[in-house]
């Protein structure tokens, strides 16, 4: 579609040359000599780069530009007189995108409409996608219909609106960024930004200038001030993801924050006051580490406000064949792949322990989309690398789990080449004899 420009200025010669440009370079054209028709013509129609001149007959270019950000968001380029600074620095603080000095060449000034548009697409594209965003996590984005996960949507939808402080418990893979997420988007502050920190990730010798941010010359290699993470969330929520793993030294200045709200940049002097909603998770038992020394205890009830415990995988087993369908829906828009998992593939999947919890059923499902040959993943194909939710496979050995994994990839190379021994020793990259050795090792037919 033409992207439509309304252009206002009042000397014909220049306003038809302008039109012509624009309308050489495909642009749909609205031209006026005077600002308030252009003004009415703005309020009824879309429009997508205004372009006035500061000298109108009836109102100014000042007047305009200000009108126009009172109800839209659509660019507004200025045109000025040689030498008048003045009006172009007073056009920029009342909201113009820019502003060009009379005389311009043509390539110039289409140029700067090429500017505004794509500053304004980038500008459209960010609303559209913190709408889509904001509807991913309109309501509990985590797939299951377990009595527990159930329990932990409702208390997901009564805390979202407040601004208590929410520790997050549970194992590694249960989602518990995705819940994090999902409160902060259910919140007064989803508009604001949601900054996200992984504690475990942070060398201790840089996790307070992350945190905190450094004045430049805080030490060696602060070449210039660096804001930090409680800095940037600033309005919205910062999510501090495994902070039991967060040093005794650092914990003190965190307890500061939820306190008192107040920080200083590592090498500053300034306080800084910070209006921040904070969320933390972590695997571990806070309350075993405050006994073993290495949690501080007011640190621990000032996070455990409001405690949000999600199950392991294994627990809520019921969820799983819905998890499977979402991730395999997922997987197979993504990689254009018709593939699916026979019922004994998601039998064995739902008595699978998983360690992993949802992260890694989700990594089992993309693997095998990808790898399949097929159109249907059976149970052979998972054999070789799930650990099976009983007492003899916890103790199985690596040379065990990789044996299994070696016996269902010949299978599936044996199915891929219909049997031809030839070609899937060539695949497998071994000679006809190994492949042999192998199949009657594994007792295959």
């Amino acid at each position: 579609m033409k992207k439509t420009v309304l252009l206002i200025e009042d000397e014909k010669i220049m306003r038809i040359t302008l039109e012509d440009a624009l309308s050489s370079a495909g642009y749909e054209v609205m031209a006026f000599d005077a600002g308030g028709p252009a003004l009415q013509t703005i309020k009824d129609n879309s429009i997508d780069v205004v372009v006035t001149d500061v000298r109108l007959p009836d109102i100014d270019g000042f007047d305009i530009v200000r009108q126009i950000n009172q109800y839209s968001d659509t660019p507004v380029i200025v045109i000025t007189a040689y030498g008048t600074i003045k009006d172009a620095v007073e056009a920029m603080k009342l909201g113009a995108f820019d502003y060009i000095t009379k005389p311009f060449a043509l390539d110039e000034f289409l140029l700067l409409i090429e500017r505004a548009l794509e500053i304004k697409r980038l500008k459209d594209e960010n609303i559209r996608l913190r709408r889509d965003l904001s509807k991913c996590y309109s309501g509990p984005n985590i797939v299951g219909d377990s009595a527990e996960m159930k329990k932990v949507f409702s208390l997901v939808e009564r805390v979202a609106p407040v601004d208590s402080t929410v520790l997050i418990l549970g194992e590694s893979g249960t989602g518990k960024e995705l819940i994090a997420t999902t409160i902060h988007y259910q919140s007064g502050r989803k508009d604001k930004p949601f900054i996200k920190v992984n504690c475990a990730a942070l060398p201790e010798g840089l996790i307070e200038t992350e945190l905190f941010g450094h004045e430049k010359g805080a030490f060696t290699g602060a070449i210039k001030r660096k804001p930090g993470r409680f800095e940037l969330a600033e309005g919205g929520t910062i999510f501090l993801d495994e902070i039991g793993d967060i040093p005794l030294s650092t914990q003190s200045k965190i307890l500061r924050v939820i306190q008192e709200r107040q920080f200083e940049r590592i090498g500053g002097t300034a306080t800084l006051n910070v209006n921040v909603r904070i969320i933390a998770a972590t695997n571990s038992n806070l309350e075993e580490e405050v006994k073993a020394g290495r949690f501080r205890e007011d640190l621990f009830y000032r996070l455990n406000v409001i405690p949000i415990t999600l199950p392991p995988l294994r627990d809520r087993r019921e969820d799983i064949p819905a998890l499977i369908e979402f991730f395999m829906n997922r997987y197979r828009r993504k990689l254009s792949r018709n593939v699916r998992f026979s019922k004994d593939a998601v039998d064995l999947l739902i008595a699978y322990e998983f360690p992993g919890n949802v992260r890694e059923l989700e990594n089992i499902i993309e693997r095998y989309v990808t790898l399949c040959a097929g159109e249907m993943i059976g149970k052979d194909e998972l054999t070789g690398i799930l650990r099976l939710a009983t007492s003899e496979s916890k103790s199985l050995l690596l040379s065990v789990i990789a044996a299994d994994a070696e016996k269902a990839h010949i299978i599936r190379i044996l199915r891929t080449t219909q049997g031809n021994k030839t070609r899937a020793a060539e695949i497998l990259g071994i000679s006809r004899k190994t492949l042999w050795d192998k199949m009657n090792s594994y007792r295959l037919e």
